[in-house]
């Protein structure tokens, strides 16, 4: 079975622990990333293998795996029994439809969350699942494998030992990852609002079809960032409510930062939801105040052409005894009355305002 066409449906009837990686084929290759910094020294370089990454497991120092692609089972699975990572973890790490959570396990911590990025080249949300491996002096991230990842930023303030990421452990590193994916909720929404805001000011001039598409496609992809941001209000106070020896207290009070940025990025995202749901009424709205101008028009012109039908059909009777069909006026004299009789109906019409 192809990588691309696995899905949640492919696990029913497996043991628990079973590894098969769930989810899209991103790359054909798996990249690990070493980063191994403290105070005096940083060391970066990508390994060769699984086992170089043994090397930096039992060091003094901070060390920062970063696996960027998942289809490689066997390489997941190695990993795991190189630094102790219980099958049930590797299971839902391989699973990219996990929701947001985080399990406290004794000797590591495992986060799970989506990063969120946006393709400006068609419009819609790139969304990845990251999930974090937090250890006594380590942190291991797992990537899907898609191109580019929010945490440059994270790697040059380690590398440039900018700020508390040097001298502090893994728990703040593993902090700094999860607020680099937070943060970048902000950026993806900042891209909807503007189109939502370009597209409420135009809305009046643009009752359309397609109007109405791009206001349900944009409605569809905030949401989606809803539903990717939503579980993190239970893991991140989870996260902060753990007494893990491994989440110090000193990186719990960033860790409500990183709470109320969550809150925000739901709070906007509702904003937003209801802007939409408002545009979706003023659109039916004036497609609905379209229609009735149409068929206002219609009704006058019908309105008017009624009693010139009844005198044409009056006209149109084939009775002998009719004297006006014998006056030699009588013709231009129909016609005149039946031109009077609409420009006085109009007349009427414009001063009701109906017109």
């Amino acid at each position: 079975m192809a990588a691309s066409d696995i899905t949640t449906n492919s696990r029913a009837g497996l043991p628990p622990g079973t590894l098969i990686h769930i989810g899209l084929k991103r790359r054909d290759t798996t990249t690990l990333r070493v980063i191994d910094y403290g105070p005096p020294f940083y060391v970066e370089r990508v390994a060769e293998s699984v086992e170089d990454t043994l090397a930096y497991r039992d060091q003094a120092a901070v060390t920062w795996i970063d696996i960027d692609s998942l289809h490689d089972v066997e390489l997941v699975r190695r990993i795991g029994g190189l630094f102790g990572i219980d099958p049930l973890v590797l299971e839902d790490i391989l699973d990219t439809n996990q929701r947001p959570k985080v399990e406290d396990y004794g000797s590591y911590v495992f986060i799970t969350l989506k990063m969120l990025r946006y393709h400006a080249a068609d419009d819609s949300i790139i969304i990845e699942q990251i999930s974090l491996v937090l250890g006594d002096r380590y942190v291991i991230s797992f990537q899907e494998g898609i191109e580019g990842d929010v945490f440059d930023a994270v790697r040059r303030r380690t590398r440039d030992g900018v700020g508390r990421l040097r001298t502090s452990g893994p728990d703040y590193l593993a902090y700094s990852l999860v607020d680099a994916v937070v943060d970048s909720y902000f950026l993806v929404l900042e891209q909807y609002l503007k189109e939502i805001e370009k597209l409420r000011a135009g809305l009046l001039e643009n009752t359309n079809r397609e109007t109405m598409y791009i206001i349900l496609n944009l409605e569809q992809e905030v949401m989606s960032i809803r539903r990717a941001v939503w579980p993190l209000i239970e893991a991140i106070s989870r996260l902060m409510k753990e007494r893990s020896p491994l989440m110090r207290s000193s990186t719990k009070k960033y860790l409500r930062d990183v709470d109320d940025h969550v809150r925000q990025v739901l709070d906007e995202t509702q904003t937003a939801i209801d802007m939409l749901d408002r545009m979706q009424d003023v659109y039916l709205s004036n497609v609905s105040n379209s229609m009735n101008e149409v068929m206002k028009v219609l009704t006058i012109v019908s309105t008017i052409f009624i009693p010139l039908t009844f005198i044409a059909g009056v006209y149109g009777m084939n009775f002998e005894q009719m004297p006006e069909l014998a006056h030699i006026y009588g013709y231009p004299v129909v016609l005149l009355l039946m031109l009077g009789i609409a420009i006085g109906m109009l007349v009427y019409f414009r001063r009701k305002k109906w017109l």
